[in-house]
């Protein structure tokens, strides 16, 4: 396949790209400033979307705003849809877990343990989540990662989840990094959640 990653640079947008180039995809991997290897381009304007998702069958997003600039998520989802679709290009975007429910039925972003220093992300993601799921001309998917996604080893294995928190046997919700770029590729190349969110943990 034919695949552009927005927030290539990044902690998830870099597993991305390596899982891709592993599996022999052909991959543009973007970033907003000049780097080696890197293609310049922003998630956040329409043009330069649609210039880079031109003959592409998938693009990924997994930009991340600066703290600060939260509000920026939802307006990047929009740019990149807009984008898009003139390209008929699939969308795989990675978003928050704050809107997934926990095992109790509350959402992770209404929880009373919730961090107060987390908010503004966690809302941000919310209304990202909001400008994707109200488009209903691209084919995107929306993958909200587990509470606990770091550096780790790529094992290949991982559950899947729609709205709820993927949790084992302790109650804990984590993925390396690694495999979550598994999941996101294997979703990819096997669609299995057109116009939905779904989720992942092991």
């Amino acid at each position: 396949m034919r695949i552009t990653v927005f927030g290539a640079a990044g902690g998830v947008g870099s597993r991305v790209v390596t899982e891709a180039s592993r599996r022999g995809h052909e991959v543009v991997a973007v970033s907003r400033s000049v780097r080696d290897g890197f293609t310049v381009g922003d998630a956040g304007v329409a043009a330069d979307v649609t210039r880079l998702s031109a003959g592409r069958d998938v693009v990924i997003g997994a930009t991340r705003p600066v703290d600060g600039r939260e509000h920026e998520l939802a307006a990047t989802a929009k740019a990149l849809l807009d984008g898009v679709r003139p390209t008929g290009a699939r969308l795989l975007l990675v978003g928050g877990a704050s809107s997934l429910t926990r095992p109790d039925g509350v959402l992770v972003q209404d929880a009373p343990d919730f961090p107060a220093f987390l908010r503004p992300i966690a809302l941000a993601c919310t209304a990202q989540l909001d400008v994707v799921r109200a488009e209903s001309e691209v084919d995107w998917t929306y993958l909200s990662p587990p509470m606990s996604l770091e550096p780790g080893t790529r094992t290949g294995a991982y559950r899947l989840g729609l709205d709820g928190l993927v949790v084992d046997g302790q109650g804990n919700s984590a993925i390396s990094l690694e495999d979550f770029a598994v999941a996101l590729l294997d979703e990819a190349e096997r669609p299995r959640h057109s116009r939905s969110r779904f989720t992942v943990g092991y």
